[in-house]
């Protein structure tokens, strides 16, 4: 026999009268009492928790907008906002010690407090404040022994001296080690006798050793793509800088109004064909965006603050001990900008070393659904991501600072979910100064920062970029997130970079994607990106962009706009960092196509 279900009212009337059977009795009445107290203390204890306010250190404070896999709120210091399609009304603070006992848990059973004590402790180790940093370890009764693994944090002082030795001569030959194993694996107690390493190595260079920062095969990246970047690096590091041979090209970079990074990156990328074809060492000088507080010393003004040098210290300072030599101008010795016209510059000839490698390029590039097989500027798109791929080469350790705190703020807390479920329930009581063991420290220790994946990062560009190109509006660029998307299901995540606010809001009606993005004031209405520049100062407006040009790199997969010069040479830099297969969808082309 069918039964008709019970309609709402009917089913609330049983509800009710049996409610009231069982309140009736004593005990029943007692656990009412004993569960509304507790209620009433919560409110109280939660009351007191939202009075301490936002964590905070180093002029940087943090907080949570959203429920979801990394609900952080950053300063315009260059921390991550992250939405999902969870509520967003709601900011959570930062935890102290005495919270750890009877903590809340979240769906996976991890606790929400440990979670965010967790995320505030990797804060604090990434401060730049002492100050700071002491002031959370008190009041939050840690160590920073006791303080796990963050996956997705780099270290970055280890880095840059790994790197450092990439970037010279090994003694007496004429390539730096590149031949040995990756990250600290040659260190090792039992690796392989120096002597023996070093015939090895010799044997590896004569064959064709090939740079360390090139990821993947000849096929994953542009034609020739490690063969140029050896000899570029070869062409700009001579053995001897005080050969009477070596010629150079001194040039400071573009810093006319309303150049933006790109078109400076881009000016830079003709001054190197320049020097390629003219055989000379190209020496970067005066960087107008790295004169700010955070480039301190020598690297103030100077791109060595963000990426290592584009040659070595002695050609740099024999180049500018040239610049002071009026016969060495005269007689071209050492060249500056000023010897070039613009069109020399930024269309002058591509370097025909390793003869027409842009002739081979596959059609990975698609425009209004169509794979775009050649164009007039092959050329000019090859050599940019050649020299852009080597000006970037590696990052200093303030770039990779500027990263790890970027990573912590967009994923730190769904990365302590993962940390603390792999933890005793009791950290961090129970949680010693662990050493790490051999494989952590010699094998893993070349590992990439953690970031989720499948990563897609998007590009919007708009505002005056309407006077140089087609501008297309935002559910454009997520229309070929949802072609990307149904090829590859379990993307979710979108790295969101643009200066545009209208941008940002639309975002959030797409709610079945997962959108990050640096937490920075952006453009209301129509506004020139050098007036946004300056409103933002030229701290914030150089490093923000940065981290989002390294990360669109890193992603899984890029949707932009060719016509913007940005999106051209993180197209470039993804073709010569292994990611040619992943292909690029554009909005639209280049307008020298």
């Amino acid at each position: 026999m069918n039964m008709e279900p019970l309609n709402q009212k009917s089913l609330e009337r049983v509800l009710s009268q049996k409610a009231l059977q069982i309140g009736s009795s004593f005990p029943c009445q007692i656990c009412v009492v004993g569960f509304l107290s507790g209620v009433c203390l919560t409110s109280l204890f939660l009351a007191a928790l939202t009075s301490l306010g936002t964590f905070g250190f180093g002029g940087i404070s943090f907080s949570a907008i959203s429920l979801g896999n990394s609900p952080l709120n950053s300063s315009s210091s260059g921390f991550i906002n992250t939405v999902t399609s969870a509520d967003c009304k709601f900011k959570r603070k930062e935890i102290s010690r005495e919270r750890w006992v009877g903590s809340r848990r979240s769906e996976n059973g991890v606790d929400d407090e440990k979670v965010s004590l967790l995320f505030s402790a990797w804060s604090a180790l990434l401060s730049e404040s002492v100050d700071g940093e002491i002031a959370f370890w008190e009041s939050a009764g840690l160590s920073k022994s006791a303080v796990p693994n963050a996956p997705h944090l780099e270290r970055c002082e280890l880095s840059e001296q790994i790197n450092e030795r990439l970037d010279k001569h090994s003694k007496n030959e004429r390539l730096p080690p590149w031949t040995t194993w990756k990250g600290l694996l040659n260190t090792h107690p039992a690796s392989m006798p120096a002597e023996q390493l070093r015939y090895f190595r010799l044997q590896a260079i004569s064959e064709g050793a090939y740079p360390p920062w090139i990821t993947g095969s000849d096929e994953e990246n542009y034609p020739l793509t490690r063969k140029v970047q050896r000899d570029i690096w070869l062409h700009q590091h001579p053995e001897n800088c005080r050969d009477p041979n070596i010629r150079f090209l001194v040039a400071e970079w573009e810093r006319l109004p309303g150049f933006g990074i790109g078109a400076q990156l881009a000016g830079m990328c003709g001054l190197l064909a320049i020097a390629v074809n003219e055989k000379r060492v190209l020496v970067t000088s005066y960087y107008n965006r790295a004169d700010h507080d955070g480039c301190k010393g020598s690297l103030r003004s100077s791109w060595s603050c963000y990426f290592f040098p584009e040659t070595s210290q002695e050609c740099r300072d024999h180049a500018f001990e040239l610049m002071g030599n009026k016969e060495a101008l005269e007689r071209g010795i050492v060249t500056t900008k000023d010897n070039y016209t613009s069109k020399e510059i930024w269309t002058g000839r591509t370097p025909r070393v390793w003869g027409e490698p842009w002739r081979f390029l596959q059609p990975t590039t698609e425009i209004n659904g169509s794979l775009v097989a050649s164009h007039r500027k092959m050329d000019r798109r090859w050599w940019r991501a050649q020299a852009i791929r080597y000006l970037m080469r590696f990052q200093t350790q303030y770039m990779c600072g500027l990263m790890n705190v970027a990573r912590n703020a967009a994923f730190g807390k769904e990365v302590a979910k993962m940390v603390l479920t792999s933890l005793s329930n009791e950290w961090p009581k129970d949680f010693g100064n662990k050493r790490r063991s051999d494989i952590e420290e010699f094998v893993w220790s070349n590992n990439r920062p953690w970031i989720p994946r499948p990563l897609l990062s998007m590009h919007v560009r708009m505002g005056d970029k309407a006077c140089e190109m087609k501008v297309v509006e935002f559910e454009g660029y997520m229309r070929l997130a949802d072609r990307i998307r149904q090829r590859f299901p379990h993307l979710k995540s979108i790295w969101l970079s643009t200066e545009m606010q209208e941008v940002i809001n639309n975002s959030k009606l797409y709610m079945n994607w997962d959108f990050y993005y640096t937490n920075v004031t952006r453009q209301v209405g129509n506004m020139t990106m050098a007036t946004y520049e300056a409103s933002l100062g030229r701290k914030t407006s150089t490093n923000y962009p940065l981290v989002n040009f390294l990360m669109a790199t890193e992603a899984d997969f890029f949707v932009g706009a060719l016509g913007s010069t940005w999106c051209f040479l993180i197209d470039g830099m993804r073709n010569t960092g292994g990611k040619v297969m992943a292909g690029y969808l554009s909005v639209n082309k280049d307008r020298f196509w």
